[in-house]
């Protein structure tokens, strides 16, 4: 049951970060506690307003936003999350939290993160990128302390190629958080 649990949804620099909207509301239709936290890349692509008016909470765009009370935003995220999502993860996002590299308010949450919150992530991103041996390497290191993984599929990336890197759809990326939040 989601009712009343928290996921973190990271949102990072991809054109699949349209898709994160319709994901925070799907999530947040289904009782969950949306947080959403936003790259600065992934401001390029999507604004915060949506996710702002979709989830009915402020959403995290820098390491410095003001939060109510003396805790910092990231730490309090961090302690908060039952579920830290990045929809869509991108290579460097991937790269950052196989390495421990903090440098936003994103990486510092995935990096403070209580050790009771599951972690789920949506690659997207180019075929080739997807493939190089630093993200399968990055990959398999965040598999092996126990991310999950949603993906990528194969299909028409928005580069032009055809092949695997596509963000999986998000009934799917919903359906797969929710059940991770029972």
């Amino acid at each position: 049951m989601s009712e009343g649990k928290t996921v973190v949804l990271g949102v990072t620099g991809s054109i699949a970060a349209h898709r994160a909207v319709d994901l925070a509301s799907q999530l947040t239709k289904a009782g969950a506690v949306v947080q959403v936290v936003m790259t600065a890349d992934a401001q390029r692509f999507v604004t915060a307003l949506p996710f702002k008016t979709l989830t009915r909470r402020p959403v995290v765009t820098d390491l410095y936003d003001e939060t109510e009370g003396w805790q910092p935003a990231h730490i309090r995220l961090a302690d908060e999350a039952d579920l830290f999502l990045v929809a869509p993860a991108t290579a460097n996002f991937l790269a950052k939290m196989a390495l421990g590299l903090a440098d936003d308010a994103l990486s510092c949450i995935a990096l403070a993160l209580n050790p009771q919150a599951r972690i789920l992530v949506a690659p997207a991103m180019n075929g080739k990128m997807w493939q190089h041996p630093a993200t399968q390497q990055n990959a398999a290191t965040l598999r092996a302390r126990g991310v999950a993984f949603i993906g990528p599929e194969e299909g028409m990336l928005a580069c032009g190629y055809e092949g695997i890197g596509r963000m999986w759809g998000v009934e799917k990326i919903a359906a797969r958080a929710l059940e991770m939040l029972v």
